[in-house]
């Protein structure tokens, strides 16, 4: 059978199964369905291994079971359920568009790098004239990045963690305006720190700028990134549909584009909290102090963005693959025992 065939076939019953999951459903009603769509979801996997009907089956399939089986008494299950699957399996969806959010942003970076090497005043093109005058008054105080310790702590992180969730929305929601918004507010992020570091550069600052900014900055920009990729996502639904409708598909890219957004926001107050409360530090601390919170972000940000939605997918689809094995051995006990029961009944 064609895709597309399958697709046509079944996708007013998913929809179907979808409006009824958070309904106050009948239990037996909800195993019926789980059983109808791991049947799906098993030859949709045979047939359509790399497919986005594929994907999709796999998150219907999770949302039936956990309505299943979850706990209502529990008020933290839903959270932790939130960060422990839905946005995983989003992110799964989502590599493509996080892979081109990044590149778009290194190349800004390097682009910055190249305009501030090749004409000394780009920089203030980039950046405002105070700014740059008081950094470069800090340098020759010999201290190159006091700016971050000239503002109270609490009211800096404040104005820091709003802003950067400011940036971050205004780089997902530009995706209305297709890949050009998200991108456009890429490009214009990875200039300016590409501008930034080559500033530091030209005065033998390199070394002494990058572990300062990264101290926050590695988990600040690569949250920025990633909105980039929930607006590309937010892009592709619009332009992409697929076999939805644009307009359902345009609600449901919204829908997962937002959940990826609210989960970038503690990752925001994190590195706000890094930048208002540590980066002011840089002189005092060892230097080992800041790599070690460098190395942790990292590390974060490439597991819970990059490895751990792969591992969370597969686990499910063996998950769901065992359940439609039980279930078809079950179902093939009970036609035995009942050709069993005929044939005592004949023989009688």
């Amino acid at each position: 059978m064609k895709e597309v065939t399958f697709i046509n076939r079944n996708q007013k019953r998913w929809q179907s199964f979808e409006k009824t999951i958070h309904q106050d459903c009948d239990p037996d009603k909800l195993a019926d369905q789980y059983i109808q769509v791991i049947d799906d979801l098993s030859y949709a996997r045979t047939f359509y291994a790399k497919s986005r009907i594929t994907s999709y089956l796999n998150r219907l399939a999770l949302k039936i079971h956990q309505e299943i089986y979850k706990n209502k008494k529990e008020k933290s299950s839903r959270l932790k359920q939130f960060f422990k699957l839905e946005v995983p399996l989003i992110l799964k969806e989502t590599q493509p568009q996080l892979i081109l959010s990044f590149a778009v942003f290194i190349l800004s970076v390097f682009l910055g790098v190249i305009s501030a090497l090749t004409d000394d005043s780009f920089i203030r093109l980039i950046l405002p004239d105070s700014y740059i005058n008081k950094t470069l008054n800090n340098i020759q105080q010999g201290n190159p990045m006091g700016i971050y310790g000239e503002t109270s702590q609490m009211p800096m992180f404040i104005a820091i963690a709003s802003n950067n969730i400011f940036v971050s929305f205004y780089a997902f929601l530009m995706g209305i305006l297709t890949h050009l918004g998200t991108g456009y507010v890429l490009v214009q992020n990875g200039i300016m720190v590409g501008s930034f570091v080559t500033f530091f550069y030209q005065k033998n600052l390199l070394g002494t700028s990058l572990y300062t900014i990264m101290i926050h900055g590695t988990l600040e920009l690569s949250a920025i990134t990633i909105a980039g990729a929930a607006g590309f996502l937010l892009g592709n639904s619009f332009l992409f549909p697929g076999s939805y409708s644009r307009m359902e598909s345009f609600k449901k890219g919204a829908k997962d584009a937002t959940k990826i957004m609210l989960a970038l926001v503690p990752v925001f107050l994190i590195a706000g909290f890094f930048e208002s409360f540590v980066t002011r530090y840089y002189q005092d601390l060892p230097v080992i102090v800041f790599l070690i919170i460098i190395a942790l972000s990292l590390t974060f940000i490439i597991w819970y963005f990059f490895i751990y939605p792969h591992k969370i997918s597969k686990k499910l689809i063996y998950t769901l693959h065992e359940t439609n094995h039980n279930n078809n051995q079950i179902e093939e006990i009970n036609t035995l025992h009942i050709q069993k029961n005929q044939h005592l009944t004949s023989s009688k």
